[in-house]
C-alpha cells in the first residue's frame, strides 16, 4: 500500500494520519504529546444530566457526550487511540478492549445477544480464535469451511463469517473482497493483525469488522497487550455495550502506548518488511528448508519448513528471540504446533496447514544480515532427520 496517498474520505496520506490522527487538538491545548488520563471516576454535580447520559448509552452505546463518567464506559486516553486507529482502517469507529481475545469474545457476544450463535470460519486462525470456537464457550457454533464453501455454510442463525488473511501462521491469504461477496448480509469480520492498515484495509474490501490483536503490531514495542475492533458505529454501540458490561476495558496506558506505536506503524512495517522479504529469499534457496511461506501482499511474517528438528532450531537462536507474540521491533521465532495452536485438535491443525516442522518467524528491524547469520547457524544445529536425508534440495517459496 502506498502511504504516500490520501486515504479514503481524508485528504491527508496514512503515514500523516499515522501521525496526526487522534492528536489533532492538542496543539490548540498547547500540547504537544497526548496526556494519560488515569481517573477511574469523575466529578458530576449533575445527577439527573447524568441519568439522562447514561439512559442514552444503554439503550444505543453510544459514547457519552460531555465530560466522562466512569472508566468501564470509556476513557479520553483510550478514545485517542480509538478514533486514529479507526481513521487508518477507515471505519467509522474503533472501540479497544484489554486484548485480542476480548475484542473477538465481544463480537461473538453482540451477535449472540440477537440470537445469531452461528459462525462460519475459515481456517487456519489463530489458535485460541480456533478454541474459541470449537469448544463453544461462549455459546457459539461453528461451521468450518474453505472460502469456496461459505455460501452454502450459511444458515439463518448465522451471525458472522471470520477470516484472517495473511492468516496465522501459514500466511495463507484470501481474496476478501470475494468472501465478503459469498457473505451477502452476514457481517465478515477480518483479522488484520499481520497486515495492518499499511498492507490492507479490509473494510474497503467489504469487511464489516477489522479485529487486531494490538499487542502486535500496533503497539510494536511488545510492552502492550491489547485488542480493538474497527467497525461502523451502529455494532461500535453494541461492542460498547457488552465491554461496560463484561468489563473488558483498555487500560489508559495501554491506550497511551498504542496511540503512540500508531505513529511509528508505516515506517515499522515497511522496514520490518523488507528485511522479511530477503531472509524469505534466504530461506528458499536453502536446502535445509523444504518450504518458505510468504504472502504476495508482503509483510514482517515468515513461515518455513525445516527438513531437520525445528525444536532444536528454537534451542539455537541467539539474536533471534524464541517467544509467542509477534509484531515487535525485534525477531521472535516460534513453533505452532507447540504453542500458538498447540490448543486446536492435532488433525484439524496439520488439515489447515500448520505442519509439525513448520516455524513462524516475526521479523523485526534488526541488520538483515545478523539476522541470517543467527538462522544460518540454529539451521546448522537441526540436523537431518533420517526419513529426510538424501531428499534435501531448495525450498519452494509460496510468493
Amino acid at each position: 500500500m502506498d502511504s504516500t496517498r490520501a486515504l479514503p474520505g481524508s485528504p491527508r496520506a496514512l503515514a500523516t494520519e499515522a501521525v496526526h490522527a487522534g492528536r489533532d487538538d492538542l496543539a490548540r491545548q498547547g500540547l504537544h504529546a497526548a496526556p494519560i488520563d488515569l481517573s477511574t471516576t469523575y466529578p458530576s454535580y449533575d445527577s439527573r444530566g447524568e441519568a439522562v447520559r447514561i439512559d442514552a448509552f444503554a439503550t444505543t452505546g453510544a459514547e457519552p457526550e460531555g465530560p466522562p463518567v466512569y472508566g468501564r464506559l470509556g476513557n479520553p486516553t483510550v478514545a485517542r487511540f480509538e478514533t486514529a486507529l479507526a481513521r487508518l482502517e477507515g471505519t467509522e469507529s474503533a472501540v479497544a478492549f484489554a486484548s485480542g481475545m476480548a475484542a473477538l469474545s465481544a463480537v461473538l457476544l453482540v451477535r449472540a445477544s440477537a440470537g445469531l450463535r452461528h459462525v462460519v470460519a475459515v481456517r487456519p486462525l489463530y489458535g485460541c480464535s480456533d478454541h474459541l470456537l470449537t469448544a463453544g464457550l461462549l455459546g457459539s457454533e461453528v461451521t468450518w469451511t474453505d472460502p469456496a464453501g461459505i455460501t452454502d455454510a450459511l444458515r439463518p442463525d448465522t451471525g458472522l463469517v471470520l477470516v484472517e488473511s495473511p492468516a496465522n501462521p501459514t500466511l495463507a491469504e484470501l481474496d476478501l473482497r470475494a468472501v465478503a461477496h459469498a457473505c451477502g448480509t452476514v457481517p465478515l469480520l477480518a483479522d488484520n493483525t499481520f497486515a495492518t492498515p499499511v498492507l490492507q484495509r479490509p473494510a474497503e474490501q467489504g469487511a464489516r469488522l477489522v479485529l487486531h490483536s494490538a499487542t502486535k503490531y500496533l503497539g510494536g514495542h511488545g510492552d502492550v497487550m491489547a485488542g480493538v475492533v474497527a467497525c461502523d458505529e451502529e455494532l461500535a454501540g453494541q461492542l460498547r455495550q457488552v465491554r461496560f458490561a463484561t468489563g473488558g476495558v483498555l487500560h489508559p496506558l495501554a491506550g497511551y502506548l498504542l496511540l503512540r506505536g500508531l505513529a511509528t506503524l508505516p515506517v515499522r512495517v515497511r522496514a520490518a518488511s523488507a528485511n522479511a522479504a530477503e531472509l524469505a529469499r534466504r530461506l528458499a534457496a536453502d536446502p535445509r528448508v523444504s518450504r518458505v511461506h510468504y504472502p504476495r501482499i508482503g509483510g514482517a511474517m515468515i513461515a518455513f519448513e525445516v527438513t531437520g528438528d525445528p525444536h532444536e532450531v528454537i534451542a539455537a537462536v541467539r539474536l533471534i528471540t524464541p517467544a509467542v507474540s509477534l509484531g515487535s521491533v525485534d525477531t521472535l521465532i516460534q513453533h505452532p504446533a507447540s504453542i500458538s495452536h498447540r490448543i486446536v485438535d492435532a488433525d484439524d491443525r496439520r488439515g489447515a496447514g500448520v505442519g509439525d516442522r513448520l516455524l513462524r518467524l516475526s521479523v523485526g528491524l534488526e541488520d538483515v544480515d545478523d539476522l541470517w547469520a543467527d538462522l544460518d547457524e540454529a539451521l546448522g544445529c537441526a540436523g537431518t532427520p533420517a526419513e529426510a536425508r538424501g531428499t534435501a534440495r531448495p525450498a519452494t517459496a509460496h510468493l
